[in-house]
C-alpha cells in the first residue's frame, strides 16, 4: 500500500519532532467534551471479533498459527453492518489486530496478515465501505500486546522498535478508512503485559488525534489505584473519583467484560488534574468473543435488555459482541436475537 504525500510528510515531521511534542491532549473538565458527548449519544454498538482465532476455536492464539489458516469462504461486511443498523446500533468496533498479531489488512510492516492468508480481502476497507453505505460509525480495536512481533515483552530494549511499528500501523489503518468514513473510536487492549509507562500512549494519542480529531481513544483497564497506577485489575465497582488514569491520555474507560457500577464516578486524575471519562461496556451476546464451534449458549432477550439498561444509564455506552463465522457472516441466531432485543428495549 502506498502512502499519500500528505501522510509521508506527516510521518517525516513526526519523526523529526521525536513524538515528544505532545500538543494534543485532553482538556481537564468535570463535563464531557463535545466529542465525548457524541460518543455518549452513540450509546449502543456492535463489537466484531473476527480473525485467525475464528478458525481455531480459540479466544487467544500466540502468533504461531500459519496465516494460511485464516480462510473465510467470504467476507460479507455488508451483512455485518446492515445487521448493526437493523439492530438500532450507531457504530461498530472491528478487531483489526488481536493479541496474536494477525492483521485484517495488507500491512507493509508484517507478513502476518490477510495478504498471505486463505482470503486476501482487506476487511478494514470492506467494513469502512459498508459503514459509509449504512451511515454507521466505525471504530477499530487494536491490541498493543502482539505475541508475534513483540513476543518477548519483558525485554525493554525492544520497546522503541515495536512502538514505532505500532504508530506506522495506526497510520496505515487511518489511511485505509479515511477515503470512506471517519474513525469514531480506537479501542486498545493488552496493556497489562507491560508497565504503563512503556507504552507510547501519548504518541498513539497524538498520531490519531492529529488525523481524526473527534476519535475517542481508550485503553483496556484504564484506571489504577492511587498507591499503584499499574494495579490490575481495578474493577469498575471499586473505582472512585480522583483515581489515577493508568494510560494517559485516554478519553474513556474500559475493563471488559465488567459492567459500570450504579452512579459510577466520571472524574479521574492525571498530574493533579481531573478529566471526565465515561465507561464503555463490552459484552458477548453468547459466550465467546470469536466464533467457536462449541459456542451454542446465548443470553436471553430479557437478560440482554437488563444489561443494555445497566450499561447505558449514567451516560455510559454498550458494545455487544456478535462474532462472524467461518463463512464471513454474522450467525442467524445473533441476527434474530438482535432484532428481538431492539423491540424489547423499544429503540
Amino acid at each position: 500500500m502506498k502512502y499519500s504525500f500528505v501522510t509521508i510528510l506527516f510521518l517525516a515531521l513526526s519523526l523529526h519532532l521525536g513524538y515528544g511534542q505532545d500538543q494534543i491532549l485532553p482538556v481537564p473538565s468535570n463535563q464531557p467534551s463535545p466529542a465525548q458527548q457524541k460518543q455518549i449519544a452513540r450509546k449502543y454498538g456492535m463489537f466484531i471479533h473476527f480473525g485467525i482465532n475464528t478458525f481455531h476455536d480459540q479466544e487467544w492464539t500466540d502468533g504461531s498459527k500459519p496465516a494460511s489458516s485464516y480462510c473465510p469462504t467470504a467476507i460479507d461486511a455488508d451483512q455485518w453492518i446492515k445487521t448493526a443498523k437493523d439492530a438500532g446500533m450507531k457504530y461498530v468496533i472491528l478487531v483489526a489486530k488481536h493479541h496474536e498479531g494477525f492483521c485484517l489488512w495488507d500491512s507493509k510492516y508484517t507478513e502476518y496478515d490477510v495478504a498471505n492468508s486463505g482470503n486476501k480481502t482487506n476487511v478494514i476497507e470492506e467494513v469502512a465501505k459498508a459503514c459509509k453505505k449504512y451511515d454507521i460509525g466505525l471504530g477499530l480495536y487494536y491490541s498493543l500486546w502482539d505475541r508475534k512481533v513483540n513476543a518477548d515483552v519483558k525485554d525493554k530494549t525492544l520497546d522503541a522498535a515495536y512502538n514505532e511499528y505500532m504508530i506506522k500501523q495506526l497510520n496505515e489503518l487511518i489511511d485505509i478508512v479515511q477515503p470512506y468514513t471517519h474513525i469514531v473510536e480506537f479501542w486498545f487492549d493488552g496493556g497489562w503485559e507491560k508497565e504503563h509507562e512503556r507504552w507510547p500512549a501519548r504518541e498513539i494519542y497524538q498520531t490519531i488525534k492529529s488525523r481524526e480529531p473527534e476519535c475517542q481513544i481508550g485503553i483496556n483497564w484504564t484506571i489504577g489505584l492511587p498507591e499503584n497506577p499499574d494495579a490490575h485489575p481495578v474493577l469498575p465497582e471499586n473505582q472512585k473519583e480522583g483515581y489515577p488514569i493508568r494510560y494517559f491520555p485516554s478519553d474513556f474507560r474500559l475493563g471488559d467484560p465488567y459492567l459500570p457500577a450504579d452512579n459510577d464516578p466520571k472524574l479521574f486524575s492525571h498530574d493533579g488534574k481531573l478529566y471526565y471519562m465515561p465507561w464503555e461496556s463490552t459484552i458477548c451476546i453468547s459466550e465467546r468473543w470469536f466464533y467457536n464451534t462449541t459456542d451454542k449458549k446465548y443470553k436471553t432477550v430479557e437478560e440482554l435488555a437488563g444489561l443494555y439498561h445497566q450499561c447505558t444509564k449514567n451516560d455510559n455506552i454498550l458494545i455487544l459482541n456478535c462474532p462472524p463465522n467461518r463463512e464471513g457472516k454474522i450467525r442467524d441466531a445473533d441476527v434474530t436475537l438482535l432484532i428481538e432485543l431492539r423491540k424489547k428495549i423499544q429503540m
